[in-house]
């Protein structure tokens, strides 16, 4: 699949001067964060933006490992282009032979690595447990991380690294916490290269605070051990600016953070990112800027064509529509300029935006919002009249690709 490469104007790229800082297995990522899988966002589009912005590692949407195993057009939505690099497919599933063959297709389609999901709070399908709701029944967890090791083990070289993404547990009772105890450390015994902890707990989905404080129990409790099996301890939940990052590696002593929600229409999250890197190892950066309006319009312009050569013009006009809607909070004037996106239909449309709003250059407007500031806002709270934008979408479910919507 070929897809058209020229970074847009003003992006940043990773700087070659800076040591991996860390190994996932034997995949080298060189800044401690990435994005994270994000259910009908996150696909080859979105992420060739974010790495053209600097981001060092990537994770598909959840693919329902039926998806994959039947064929078709699952195979086809899991092709990948050369330049995305390193690459972690992630898969969700209830049956341990589906996912562990999933594993193996994403294997032989050379992904560099590959997550099983035991996160997303989705529904049950049939009966069955899936995603986070896993973190219920450990064993059947455990009976999925060891399926997918044995197949993995039966590769040639060992298959790629492995990788599990957790909530902190499925609910805050004693037993639901001994859960999550019991599946963290089946994925270190078996040895998988890493586990990414989202700080809440199923059953909260994406409303409420995330427990930041459970990431520095967890740490403090098993760090040393990871560290000696060369386990990756990754922290997600309240990141929305480039601080943020920072601030839970300094806050929980986690090793690696998750760029999701805060990411969506802001790829100068990893920008920012790495001029905070390069500060604190002793360089000089200037404090994060918003992105001006032709920064914004440059963009727009380049998903819009990455999405075009990976799925037609007719798909990703309607794509992008809800792209458009998440960039225009850098814009001054958002409010219009989100009506306008909400309004397009057609391509036609879609161009007459940018030609509308982004046709005289201006500062962007800084549109973060601290995970300090989202915990004192205390999301979720029924009495609030309005959400801060960045959690406008609280009540999004994890639908991964191939799923009953």
């Amino acid at each position: 699949m070929n897809v058209a490469s020229k970074p847009p104007t003003g992006s940043t790229g990773p700087p070659t001067d800076l040591a991996p800082p860390l190994q996932i297995g034997g995949v080298a990522v060189d800044a401690p964060f990435y994005q994270a899988g994000l259910a009908g966002y996150s696909d080859g589009a979105m992420r060739i933006v974010a790495r053209e912005h600097g981001c060092p590692y990537c994770i598909t949407e959840a693919m329902l490992d039926k998806f994959l195993v039947d064929g078709g057009k699952g195979l086809k939505i899991a092709e990948l282009t050369g330049e995305d690099h390193p690459i972690c497919g992630q898969l969700m599933g209830s049956h341990p032979a589906d996912i562990a063959a999933g594993a193996g297709i994403l294997a032989g389609m050379g992904y560099d690595v590959v997550d099983v999901n035991l996160a997303c709070p989705v529904k049950k399908i049939k009966k069955k447990c899936r995603g986070g709701h896993l973190l219920s029944v450990p064993e059947e967890a455990v009976a999925i991380l060891e399926a997918v090791r044995e197949a993995m083990d039966k590769r040639p070289g060992g298959g790629p690294p492995l990788t599990v993404k957790l909530r902190r547990a499925y609910d805050d009772t004693p037993e639901m916490a001994a859960n999550f105890r019991a599946v963290f450390e089946a994925a270190m015994e078996l040895g998988y290269a890493g586990a990414t902890v989202h700080c809440r707990t199923v059953q909260q989905k994406y409303i409420g605070r995330g427990r930041w404080p459970f990431l520095r129990e967890l740490t403090d409790g098993y760090g040393a051990e990871a560290k000696r099996r060369g386990f990756v301890i990754g922290g997600s939940g309240d990141i929305w600016t480039a601080p943020d990052i920072f601030a839970m590696l300094d806050q929980t002593g986690v090793d690696w953070v998750s760029v999701a929600r805060g990411c969506i229409g802001n790829p100068w999250i990893f920008v920012q990112a790495r001029a905070l890197m390069a500060a604190r190892a002793g360089g000089k950066a200037e404090p994060p800027r918003p992105p001006t309006v032709f920064e914004q319009r440059d963009v727009l312009l380049r998903h819009f064509e990455l999405s075009v050569s990976l799925h037609g013009e007719i798909m990703a006009s309607r794509m992008m529509r809800k792209f458009g809607i998440k960039f225009s909070r850098h814009h001054a004037d958002a409010a219009e300029l989100k009506k306008a996106f909400i309004a397009v239909q057609t391509t036609r449309d879609w161009r007459a935006v940018l030609d509308g709003f982004y046709a005289a250059d201006g500062p962007g407007v800084d549109a973060g919002l601290t995970a300090e500031a989202l915990r004192d806002l205390e999301i979720g709270d029924p009495s609030r009249k309005v959400l801060p934008y960045a959690v406008e979408d609280a009540d999004e479910t994890c639908v991964p690709l191939g799923a009953e919507a």
